[in-house]
């Protein structure tokens, strides 16, 4: 059996009005979001426990597969959940791999350990959308087999045709399992498009007639303003306000994001504690295209959770993972729904997020806890039948799952919820077969 690789790449960022990597988050719960006082005291669950340990009992650990983990902030590589798994740390762009002041990379990793204890750990940092893509391709041309993305990139197409989500479906078509997260943006998701029944004075009406869209949330807001390829060439952009209920007052205004080749816009900025509103423009005269509004950072008034999947999930051959909380068996309010721009169902399964909450300490729960557990799944099926494509892979995974939501496939839940045993048991009959 040759050595299989899991890639996970976490990739996280901390935004400034200039910062070059502002296109890169953790897929976490925005701010307003039950992520840390909720979860924080949350540990490994008897059933998440009992499911895996079944499976390592029986000599299904992860042996024999590299796991790789790609996350800005870099690893505590003498933590003793991971310390004995690392086997090689690589740096893409600036910044030391070895980082004890940032949990998430750290938290990730332990994820993969208490999933498959026998792999070995691949630990890389990047720092940039380009060093992002660097990390994908080096492991592709390294062999690697499986590659777990829980990051999002915001401002990019909701079809799979940007980079990222082009990144993505090319690891998959040179045999890697590319394994991504749906997002957390159903309740900070608009889109909709400039017509003339939904425009006003160049002015973009949302629900009710409303052409204000409020934030709520902290003070570090994060919006991005994105629309179609086909209307490049027009100007849209998105401006904040600050509302006392009489007066407003501008705030922020968006730039055009020069670090892709797609047609967005941001906003970054530190804003005093108050109210504030979001104002979509556009050309004079209506013209069809589709725009998407999203902040990281902040729950909007007016949403749309539809095609609120962020890249690389948008990608059309990745595993794409919402966020379950097997607690109360639902999903998350904040997990992104599908179906993508292009009408692809969107979500492929959904993973428990708050089983693995212990691992960092302020709680670990979103996308980013739920991805990791889909990937470590996935390294345990590869030690179980090492045969198996990439297509193979998706397949077991999704034809063992559980119902979670309404019966059969929907755009919120997928296939359902992924069950490790019954995968690897799946895996292992194809082999006896």
């Amino acid at each position: 059996m040759r050595d299989r690789t899991v890639l996970l790449l976490a990739v996280v960022a901390i935004v400034s009005l200039t910062g070059s990597i502002a296109m890169l988050a953790v897929t976490g719960p925005t701010d307003s979001r039950p992520d840390r006082a909720d979860a924080a005291s949350v540990s490994v669950s008897d059933g998440a426990a009992g499911r895996f340990a079944r499976l390592h009992t029986a000599g299904v650990t992860g042996s024999n597969v590299s796991v790789g983990i790609v996350d800005p902030t870099g690893f505590d590589t003498e933590s003793e959940t991971i310390a004995g798994q690392v086997t090689k740390t690589r740096s893409f762009g600036g910044g030391s791999v070895d980082d004890t002041r940032e949990a998430h990379g750290t938290a990730t990793a332990a994820v993969v350990s208490r999933t498959a204890p026998d792999a070995d750990l691949y630990l890389a940092r990047v720092d940039s959308v380009d060093s992002y893509r660097q990390a994908v391709n080096w492991l592709v041309q390294a062999d690697v087999d499986v590659i777990v993305a829980p990051v999002s990139f915001y401002g990019q197409p909701g079809d799979g045709t940007g980079p990222v989500a082009r990144s993505a479906t090319r690891a998959t078509e040179s045999g890697s399992v590319f394994i991504a997260p749906a997002g957390n943006l159903a309740q900070s998701h608009w889109s909709g498009q400039y017509t003339s029944e939904d425009v006003k004075n160049r002015t973009v009406t949302f629900t009710n007639g409303s052409r204000e869209n409020y934030v709520r949330g902290g003070t570090e807001i994060t919006v991005w303003l994105s629309w179609d390829r086909g209307h490049a060439d027009e100007e849209y952009t998105v401006e904040l306000y600050r509302t006392n209920g009489t007066d407003s007052r501008l705030v922020a205004r968006s730039q055009p994001y020069r670090g892709d080749d797609v047609p967005n816009e941001r906003i970054v900025a530190d804003v005093r504690p108050g109210d504030y509103y979001l104002v979509v423009r556009g050309p004079a005269s209506p013209t069809g295209a589709r725009l998407r509004l999203v902040s990281p950072t902040h729950d909007l008034q007016h949403t749309t959770t539809r095609n609120s999947i962020v890249a690389p999930g948008t990608a059309r051959k990745a595993i794409t993972v919402g966020a379950y909380n097997s607690r109360i068996d639902q999903l998350e309010p904040f997990s992104s729904r599908g179906p993508t721009v292009d009408n692809r169902v969107g979500v492929d399964v959904v993973a428990p997020d708050r089983q693995f909450a212990a691992a960092a300490p302020d709680g670990f729960v979103g996308s980013s806890a739920a991805v990791p557990y889909v990937g470590g799944t996935a390294a345990l099926l590869l030690d179980a039948n090492e045969s198996l494509s990439p297509h193979e892979t998706e397949h077991l995974l999704e034809r063992t799952t559980r119902d979670v939501g309404r019966p059969g496939l929907d755009n919120g839940t997928g296939h359902g919820a992924v069950e490790p045993v019954r995968a690897v048991r799946a895996a292992q009959n194809r082999t006896d077969g």
